[in-house]
């Protein structure tokens, strides 16, 4: 009878937390998806935009998209930490309000570039305005959800990436078709103005219906901010450091920051260049280059669903990062040495894009279950500074690569090589952790 009783009373409590974490999803993860679905579509549109810009604006080469593209993420990088760090003292509502708000009237100021400088400094303030947000966001989700939970979680808040570069590819093609020299403006013009202006809106719904975490939610209970708040603490007791500056002399962090570095190259080697690329294989009618670089990410999405839950109901990270960063390498080394066929190529970009992003998605739910307190406001933001450096070194090498080469297919390969190195960081990263927590023990 008691046995009965336990087992009533622990299908209970699992029924009670299931039904609070579908209540703070429906809460958050729609709105902070639409959040990041925008701000990744600024990041990327610009990739689509470049067929149209470079037609128009002289002097905008290929070696200085990839530095404008690039300049982009090194501003960025260089505010991650401060931000994140600032936003752990002073909520979430004021920092990500104040991003969403000024990258989005920079986005929409790129319809004013001209000439060269004013694409640099424009791609730089964009930069410096949007820096602290995905980090921001993923340090906000550890607020609400415990470590067992994250991979589901990031699967769904990630989907914004896939999303965003469909709308990035076959909605930005329809805007520019549509507007073209509508009212005096370029069609690449409008766009910006159309995409970037959203962010304002966003910014401030964010000030408005969010709350910074669990204990301010008006919208749970008592007992429901209880359930929240013991799955935290669970999720506290099992991490490793607690401050920043001791994460920062944790070899963990560093090799979790390579790995995420050389994934990272790979996706925006591939987000950056598709367009470009499937313009070498003969799609030249925008229209139909905006679709087929559609494709891949509609394939990633359910990809992304399937392999995050898989990675939470197994309560396994590790294999769920390396199998697919591995098929991503594969991808790309036969889109590479298959280039003249565009039907294997492309399938293979298909591969590649949904393995790397897959393993992306994964690779998030690492550091949230090891950092805790400030070290999960800085070392996730150290890791996601690290990691955005591949946004200024992917797009920058293939520009110069392909300028020199008059192909992206070496450039290709040698985001591979990168990739390769995060596998290595992968694999070692299970070992290197243990190994801290037998140190931990001993002391």
């Amino acid at each position: 009878m008691s046995h009965t009783g336990n087992v009533a009373d622990t299908e209970l409590n699992t029924s009670k937390e299931a039904a609070v974490f579908k209540k703070i999803n429906r809460r958050l993860l729609p709105f902070l998806l639409i959040c990041y679905t925008f701000a990744y579509l600024d990041r990327v549109n610009i990739g689509y935009a470049k067929l149209h810009m470079q037609a128009d604006i002289p002097g905008l080469t290929e070696a200085v998209f990839g530095v404008g593209a690039g300049l982009f993420f090194l501003a960025y990088a260089g505010l991650e930490i401060p931000s994140n760090l600032l936003m752990n003292r002073i909520g979430a509502r004021k920092t990500i309000t104040r991003i969403m708000v000024l990258w989005g009237f920079t986005s929409a100021a790129m319809l004013f570039v001209t000439n060269e400088t004013t694409f640099y400094v424009l791609r730089i303030l964009l930069g410096i305005f949007e820096a602290g947000f995905a980090p921001g966001i993923i340090l906000y989700l550890t607020y609400w959800y415990p470590a067992k939970r994250m991979a589901s979680v990031m699967g769904i808040y990630m989907l914004a990436g896939p999303i965003g570069a469909i709308l990035g590819s076959a909605g930005s093609a329809m805007i520019i078709a549509a507007t073209d020299n509508l009212g005096g403006l370029a069609g690449w013009q409008w766009m910006f103005l159309i995409q970037g202006l959203p962010c304002v809106v966003l910014g401030l719904l964010f000030w408005r219906f969010m709350v910074d975490r669990p204990e301010h939610a008006s919208w749970l209970n008592e007992s429901e901010r209880e359930i929240v708040s013991n799955h935290l603490a669970t999720t506290r007791s099992s991490q490793h450091t607690s401050s920043f500056l001791v994460a920062l002399k944790n070899p963990t962090v560093y090799v979790m920051a390579i790995a995420y570095f050389g994934i990272m190259c790979g996706i925006y080697a591939v987000s950056f260049w598709l367009p470009t690329i499937l313009l070498e294989n003969g799609v030249t009618d925008t229209f139909a280059n905006g679709l087929l670089s559609s494709v891949p990410y509609l394939v990633t999405i359910p990809v992304m669903v399937l392999l995050t839950r898989s990675s939470d109901r197994f309560e396994e990270r590790t294999w769920h990062s390396i199998v697919p960063t591995t098929l991503g390498i594969i991808g790309l080394m036969i889109a590479t040495f298959f280039a003249s066929n565009f039907l294997v190529s492309f399938s293979a970009l298909i591969l590649a894009i949904a393995g790397i992003w897959g393993a992306y998605t994964v690779f998030w739910a690492v550091p949230a279950q090891h950092f805790g307190g400030t070290a999960a406001a800085g070392g996730i933001a150290f890791i996601n500074t690290i990691g955005i450096l591949g946004g200024f070194v992917a797009p920058t090498l293939m520009g110069f690569v392909k300028e020199a080469t008059g192909s992206t297919h070496i450039g290709l390969l040698t985001m591979v090589g990168l990739l390769v190195v995060s596998v290595a960081g992968l694999v070692i990263l299970p070992r290197i952790m243990a190994r801290e927590v037998r140190l931990r023990k001993a002391a």
